[in-house]
């Protein structure tokens, strides 16, 4: 099995199921990023040439900035490629590399999921006040990838966390 779950040869039906989901994860970044470029393009057209623009162009590319990195944070997550400061991990034993990395990704979960939290309980109060965003949708819908994109963001790094954490008892730790 490679490294992301996706096996070359007979998959299993869940590795069929992860790496569907990888795929549309990736076609919905690169939607994203092309509707970002469009509208953002679009918008300077408008302006410079037709001395015109949408009324809802801005907020709307606010908010697809929003959801591209949130979506590109959970990509990143996925496949554990998150920026890292390693600079005292490289000058380690391998053995004590992986316990750091161990660590790290326990210390990403809780962090993350905390943020999850927060997050919730913010989308919560927004939909409780009634904001609203490009004049008429609720504010809560745009900002629920918070939420979303935390949570799975947690989910994954705690999978790290076990994952590594399994390759480092099964090595065992050396003095």
């Amino acid at each position: 099995m490679s490294e992301n779950g996706c096996e070359k040869t007979r998959p299993s039906a869940l590795s069929r199921l992860w790496c569907l989901g990888m795929k549309l994860e990736d076609i919905f970044l690169a939607l994203l990023l092309l509707v970002m470029i469009v509208l953002a393009v679009l918008l300077i057209v408008l302006r410079n040439v037709f001395d015109s623009g949408l009324v809802w162009g801005d907020e709307l590319l606010r908010i697809l900035v929003l959801w591209l990195c949130m979506v590109g944070s959970m990509a990143a997550s996925r496949d554990d490629n998150h920026l890292t400061i390693d600079v005292v991990s490289r000058f380690l034993p391998p053995r004590f590399q992986l316990g750091v990395r161990v660590a790290t990704h326990l210390f990403t979960a809780l962090i993350c999921g905390t943020i999850a939290w927060y997050s919730w309980t913010f989308v919560r109060i927004e939909a409780e006040f009634g904001s609203q965003v490009l004049g008429h949708w609720p504010s809560w819908i745009a900002q629920s990838i918070l939420p979303l994109g935390f949570g799975l963001i947690t989910l994954r790094y705690l999978a790290h966390t076990v994952r590594k954490g399994l390759q480092l008892f099964r090595r065992g730790v050396s003095p």
